[in-house]
């Protein structure tokens, strides 16, 4: 281990992101009584040019008008190569009440996009006096993204989440799909006349996950597309779970329920952990570094592992 030790991430739930047009305010009581933990507003995507403004005034009046709970209440703002992101950053942070928590940049794909967006926030809060400091969440949605993950998750002391965003990513990779997330038809191997389909965005997550850990920063896994597909989209999550992700979005209320079964620890997975971590202090008062646990080897990482399980279920507990 380095002399410069893994800082830890924020702690807060993060099982569950779920986003909704901030053309529909319609939606946001329902969204704010949803079981998700973070609620993404969105300015980007989802709403089409000439409702940008009108969307933005919706989202501004619900940090005022809705009572969102304990939920990170995060707004995603238009793309830097947009007209829209700088009035999104002016607007929001001059008018939105207290409640709003975060901004998601979208499209990142480099620190400096970082810089840019984090240099007019803090000027904003400055000048208006806000208390409360805004944290960011981006979204690595391009190769330029994918190649500077590392600088892009040490770029601000702001920066809480990482996200993929499978479907412009793989515009920018000139893959050949249109599906967002989940395996992909063409994407298998043969094995004695047999197909066995693998998991084409594997790679670009555990290089999130490796620059997220290494500065601090929450791995989140982007949309599922398919969202009357239920076991693709729990197959997703649990891939992205193994790998070290801590959540993934919801585009449909029905993935909630579905996100927050993959990311919250079992009851069973608990129990096991605070199993090992009792076996291993009873190996050191024995003065012994490693035991046995259930016929297999366990030591001082198996401590590491145990204890994240844990820590994710008292979080979500409490």
């Amino acid at each position: 281990m380095s002399f410069r030790l893994q800082p830890a991430p924020p702690a807060r739930p993060n099982r569950c992101q779920l986003f909704g047009p901030g053309s529909r305010p319609a939606i946001f009581a329902k969204m704010a009584a949803s079981a998700a933990d973070v609620i993404n507003l969105d300015l980007e995507d989802a709403v089409a040019p000439d409702d940008k403004a009108t969307a933005r005034a919706h989202i501004i009046a619900a940090t005022h008008e809705i009572d969102w709970g304990a939920k990170l209440l995060s707004v995603r703002i238009n793309g830097l190569d947009t007209p829209w992101w700088y009035r999104d950053v002016v607007d929001l942070l001059e008018q939105a009440g207290p409640r709003l928590d975060q901004i998601m940049i979208p499209k990142v794909g480099c620190a400096a996009d970082i810089y840019a967006v984090d240099a007019l926030v803090s000027a904003i809060e400055a000048a208006k006096g806000r208390k409360k400091r805004i944290s960011f969440e981006v979204i690595i949605e391009s190769a330029a993204g994918i190649v500077n993950v590392n600088e892009i998750a040490a770029a601000s002391p702001r920066l809480q989440a990482m996200s993929l965003g499978a479907a412009d990513f793989a515009a920018s990779m000139g893959m050949a799909t249109t599906g967002i997330g989940g395996t992909q038809e063409d994407y298998y191997m043969l094995h004695e006349g047999a197909r066995h389909w693998s998991d084409p965005w594997h790679w670009a997550q555990a290089a999130i996950v490796a620059a997220c850990r290494t500065h601090g920063v929450l791995p989140v896994d982007g949309p599922f597309g398919d969202f009357s597909d239920d076991e693709g989209f729990r197959a997703q999550a649990r891939r992205s779970a193994t790998l070290g992700m801590v959540g993934k979005w919801a585009i449909h209320p029905r993935q909630v329920a579905l996100a927050n079964e993959v990311f919250t620890p079992s009851e069973a997975a608990v129990t096991e952990a605070r199993e090992i971590l009792a076996a291993m202090d009873a190996a050191k008062t024995r003065g012994e570094g490693a035991t046995v646990y259930k016929g297999r080897l366990v030591d001082i990482a198996s401590i590491k592992q145990a204890e994240v399980i844990v820590r994710q279920a008292e979080m979500i507990a409490g």
